[in-house]
């Protein structure tokens, strides 16, 4: 199984390199099934995101039947570009949308769940020696309506059809070599992670690495297909995802790396309310979220504690939530242009100091921590947006995540 992202499928020369991969695979006497996104990103004619402008642009709030309708060409029009490549080569290729696939949604427009898939028509290909192309982040509904699987789509759209498939590997190919201890953008001596456990990718991509969606992750994990992340324009074998950290001749190997890496979220905002009456303890906690979720707004990073509930949403949610728990009688406090960074490691569980590791490495670098939180596999904090690299960079070196170990 191959997942090929929009940079992979931008030019024909890109293209050519994703053939080349195609036929070295072939040749290696696998069975290939190929899955695409939208060729290229945000800007470039045919990605997601123009196409959604486009619509926008005639009007702001699109029926979302005919939205996924107008989203699912980009991944159409890739998969019919590289299926002709694919045939001019030599390499007998065919295109199949999501329902030709046999990917079957729950008929939530612009964010569908896969219910399951039915994989007749790529095994029958498969079985005729041709590479079938699969178009991801689409999916068909029971009753014949189109849908697509919101952000990510095709990476989960390629670990649900090699669950079903039963695939040896699922690969996702990007244009970056892999999963970097952190974003090297911010960090210079970030480094390639040979290998990292599903729980660890799936916090990492949760807490803001962008380079595997965290859905994708789980429906492999629930196999125990191994994923591997790499990238389309080197031979580098890239990053692998097993329930292992490392394995060498059949022996798990465990790494005694504590953190595994540092991840960010940017464009948070953070909601307060102080001085609740001790006869409204139990009263006010229902009324704030209950009335968020009525509006639709999502909530993350929740303390609440006597007289005091603290929570945050996305930057671009925050005057709306402001509204909603004014209407209720609340005045929030509220602290804008905030990030997350968080330290994400299987090892730490159970490990006393990582904690005072992670305030140590801010508290060094002046930089204040306006709330935290914590699970099995990561601690992260709230810090303002103009800290978050400054404090990426400080946890890295901290956790001396540039050295090879």
């Amino acid at each position: 199984m191959q997942k090929y992202g929009g940079t992979s499928l931008a030019t024909a020369e890109a293209r050519a390199r994703v053939c080349q991969i195609v036929s070295h695979t072939l040749a290696e006497g696998y069975r290939v099934v190929v899955v695409v996104s939208a060729i290229g990103r945000a800007g470039d004619p045919y990605s997601t995101d123009t196409l959604i402008n486009m619509m926008r642009a005639v009007n702001p709030s699109p029926n979302p039947r005919e939205l996924d309708l107008l989203m699912s060409c980009g991944e159409t029009i890739s998969g019919l570009i590289l299926s002709a490549q694919l045939n001019a080569l030599g390499i007998a290729a065919r295109f199949l949308n999501g329902a030709q696939a046999g990917v079957v949604t729950d008929g939530n427009y612009g964010n569908a769940h896969i219910l399951y898939v039915n994989p007749k028509t790529i095994a029958e290909c498969l079985e005729q020696g041709i590479v079938p192309v699969v178009a991801g982040f689409q999916g068909v509904a029971e009753e014949g309506e189109l849908t697509t699987l919101g952000r990510g789509g095709s990476d989960t759209t390629a670990s649900a059809l090699g669950v079903a498939l039963n695939a040896e590997y699922i690969d996702i190919f990007t244009d970056v070599e892999g999963i970097m201890t952190a974003d090297p953008r911010i960090v210079s001596n970030a480094r390639l992670l040979n290998a990292i456990t599903y729980n660890e990718i799936c916090q990492l991509a949760r807490d803001g690495a962008k380079v595997i969606h965290p859905r994708a992750v789980e429906i492999a994990m629930q196999r125990g297909i191994p994923l591997r992340v790499r990238s389309t324009f080197s031979d580098s074998a890239g990053t692998l995802v097993t329930h292992r950290t490392m394995v060498k001749d059949d022996i798990s190997i465990i790494r005694d790396t504590l953190i595994t890496g540092v991840t960010y979220t940017s464009d948070i905002a953070q909601l307060r309310i102080e001085n609740i009456e001790p006869h409204r303890q139990r009263e006010v906690p229902l009324l704030v979220f209950k009335g968020l979720a009525e509006a639709g707004i999502s909530v993350d990073f929740i303390n609440v504690q006597p007289g005091l509930i603290l929570f945050t949403v996305a930057g671009d949610m925050a005057e709306k939530a402001e509204m909603v728990l004014k209407s209720r009688g609340f005045e929030p406090g509220i602290e804008v242009d905030c990030a997350k960074v968080a330290v994400v490691g299987a090892a730490m569980t159970g490990i006393p100091g990582v904690m005072a590791q992670v305030v140590e490495a801010l508290t060094e670098h002046d930089i204040p921590i306006l709330q935290s939180g914590d699970s099995y596999t990561n601690i992260w904090c709230l810090v303002k947006r103009k800290h978050m690299e400054r404090a990426v960079r400080a946890l890295h070196d901290k956790f001396e995540l540039g050295k090879n170990n």
